[in-house]
């Protein structure tokens, strides 16, 4: 029995995988006319210009010249142009890896994965350039201004059995954060509420009705009005660690959202380093669904306002 030949896959470049477009049945002469046709964004002399230097690939990982023929029902790769990213400052750090899981210390500022703007300046793309591993997936996400664990996984089989925890809500997750000292506030508490979508852009904010969002709370320490907390999420909403902790009036310090949304700025301006939002993913814990062990994960990271 012959086997078949495993599809070609073209490496990364600088830890960017790249694109693939099949070509549907139509009436382009030209692999060019389509890719100029039906990518309008990049115009037809950039096509052509990737072209020449050899950046758009047949399926084989052949280059594909600019008078290539188009045949319908293959596909091709090209690999996208980059915008310009300001550098973060701050390097990620492997925490752990094995064959299976790669768990990552992500600095502030970072996102987990490409996304508009962002490539380069990513921990995903990062860590594929370190490792040379391409077949990196997060298992879970975390706010690009927060800091902290973000788990992968590395093997395809086992990506559903990793991903399927924290839907599962079996993965315990620890959280440090430095936020104002309310008095009145009596701590530790558990604040359950329902979180959506606010009027105001990126935020969510407590509504009426059935809690879908719960956070344990508990301050280990204070000095002068200001508190390191612990926060323990149940649940995984967008932005509840935040959005709880101002809903209670604590609000995390140099939060850009809460308790009010900053002016984004320019893309041509970087961020203010020196200000990151004091918010830590600190441990991650659970049943490894694999090999069946018990798996406990602390960063290395400190919040840059410890008060311990």
């Amino acid at each position: 029995m012959s086997r078949s030949t495993p599809a070609y896959t073209p490496p990364m470049r600088d830890g960017v995988s790249p694109s693939c477009v099949a070509l549907p049945h139509g009436p382009w002469p030209t692999v060019l006319d389509f890719l100029a046709d039906r990518i309008a964004v990049v115009s037809r002399a950039d096509w052509q210009q990737r072209m020449d230097r050899g950046d758009v690939l047949s399926a084989q990982g052949e280059p594909l010249p600019a008078d290539a023929p188009y045949r319908p029902h293959t596909k091709v790769f090209y690999w996208r142009a980059l915008p310009f990213e300001h550098p973060v400052p701050f390097q990620e750090g492997i925490v752990f890896q094995d064959d299976y899981l790669l768990v990552a210390d992500k600095p502030h500022f970072l996102p987990v994965t490409p996304k508009g703007r962002y490539v380069k300046e990513t921990l995903l793309v990062r860590l594929k350039r370190q490792t040379g591993i391409d077949t990196l997936v997060p298992m879970h996400r975390i706010d690009r201004e927060t800091a902290g664990l973000v788990a992968f996984t590395i093997q395809p089989h086992t990506r559903n059995a990793y991903q399927r925890m924290f839907s599962d809500k079996v993965v315990r997750k620890v959280y440090e954060a430095i936020a104002p000292v309310r008095a009145d506030l009596a701590l530790p508490l558990v604040r359950r509420s329902r979180l959506a979508e606010s009027e105001r852009f990126m935020a969510m904010h407590e509504v009426p009705g059935e809690p879908n969002a719960e956070t344990a709370v508990e301050l280990l320490s204070q000095r002068d009005g200001v508190g390191h907390y612990r926060l323990k999420p149940v649940t995984g909403q967008k932005h509840q660690l935040r959005a709880h902790m101002n809903a209670l009036g604590i609000p995390i310090l140099n939060d850009q959202i809460y308790p009010e949304l900053l002016p984004a700025l320019p893309p041509d301006v970087p961020p203010d380093f020196s200000r990151p939002l004091q918010l830590l993913a600190k441990t991650l814990a659970f049943t490894d669904p694999i090999t069946g062990q018990e798996r406990h994960f602390e960063s290395r990271l400190r919040l840059d306002l410890s008060i311990d």
